[in-house]
């Protein structure tokens, strides 16, 4: 699945994309029915609206499973949480993160030694 707007199913039998505004509202209505729930596929697609169908609803649903079946048995590698930044924008952070921390020593030292300012 696609971290951007959009996420498209990986299996070959639907081209339905997902918006993010469709996967929280997926999301909202399975924590609210819960997966044991009669006709859960048609009730999680009634709360979205329509947008998509019972089928459909049912299909993302396993490709979530799949998904995390795939990540938790090491097939898949985690995905990482924050990108790492790179070139200009990559050195402009550790020039950042450098002053801050020689403000912060800088400081610690003037206190230590009586220095207000």
């Amino acid at each position: 699945m696609s971290s951007g707007l959009l996420s498209r199913s990986t299996s070959p039998s639907s081209d339905s994309e997902w918006s993010k505004k469709e996967n929280k509202m997926f999301e909202e209505a399975l924590a609210y029915y819960g997966k044991s729930a009669p006709n859960l596929w048609e009730k999680v697609a009634s709360a979205m609206g329509g947008t998509k169908s019972a089928e459909e609803v049912r299909r993302h649903f396993q490709i979530l499973v799949d998904d995390v079946n795939s990540i938790e048995h090491g097939r898949i590698p985690f995905p990482s949480t924050r990108p790492r930044a790179s070139g200009p924008k990559r050195m402009k952070q550790c020039k950042l993160q450098w002053t801050v921390n020689k403000d912060v020593q800088s400081r610690s030292l003037r206190s230590k030694n009586g220095l207000l300012f």
